[in-house]
């Protein structure tokens, strides 16, 4: 799996996640557990459904180069 979450993402859908589980807990009920889901992908950087939409948040994958692709330095 290939990071596609940018650092700004990853710290919202922690949040987010945190949030929803402690609610969960607050107020018994399994809806908390929802919250693992946006903790989990921020955990691992990764997010399913931004590789089905092909975007991605993370500018340092962004400026990666392909393999077998040699940047030209001009002297």
């Amino acid at each position: 799996m290939e990071q596609n979450m940018g650092k700004t993402d990853r710290i919202i859908r922690a949040v987010i996640g945190v949030t929803i589980l402690l609610a969960g807990i607050m107020i018994p009920s399994w809806w908390g557990a929802i919250g693992l889901v946006p903790l989990l992908t921020s955990l691992a950087g990764f997010c399913p459904l931004y590789t089905l939409l092909k975007v991605s948040t993370c500018e340092k994958c962004e400026r990666q180069e392909k393999p077998g692709k040699s940047r030209s330095v001009k002297s």
